[in-house]
C-alpha cells in the first residue's frame, strides 16, 4: 500500500508531503496507482521548484519513499495554493478510486 501524509496550513495551502510504500497494483513497471501517485507528487515538486518566491525541499531517498516540503514569500502564496490544490485533488482522486492501494492522511498545521 502507498501511504501518503499532507500537510496543509490553517487556511489549507500545502505544506509539506511523505510518500512511501508500494501499492501492488500491478506487475513492477506496470502498477496504475504507483504510477498516478509518482507524476503527480514528481509534477508537483518540478513545477514548484522552478517557481520565484516558492522554496522547496524533499527527493527521493531510495526507492518507494517521496517527500517535500513548502515554503513561500510574497507572490510565491498564490501559485503555491494552486499547485497545491491541484496536487492534493489528484492525490484524493487515486486514494478514493484505489483505497485498497492507496492510502491518504491529511493532517492540519497551526502556524503562530
Amino acid at each position: 500500500m502507498i501511504k501518503i501524509d499532507a500537510v496543509l496550513d490553517e487556511t489549507g495551502l500545502f505544506r509539506a508531503c511523505k510518500v512511501w510504500g508500494h501499492a501492488g497494483a500491478g506487475p513492477k513497471g506496470g502498477d496504475i496507482v504507483c504510477a498516478a501517485v509518482s507524476v503527480l507528487t514528481k509534477t508537483a515538486f518540478t513545477t514548484l521548484s522552478s517557481r520565484e518566491g516558492i522554496m522547496l525541499r524533499g527527493g527521493a531517498p531510495e526507492r518507494g519513499i517521496f517527500w517535500m516540503e513548502t515554503d513561500y514569500s510574497g507572490a510565491g502564496r498564490e501559485f503555491l495554493a494552486g499547485a497545491g490544490a491541484f496536487l492534493m485533488e489528484g492525490l484524493k482522486s487515486v486514494a478514493e478510486l484505489y483505497p485498497e492501494h492507496c492510502r491518504l492522511n491529511i493532517h492540519m498545521e497551526r502556524r503562530n
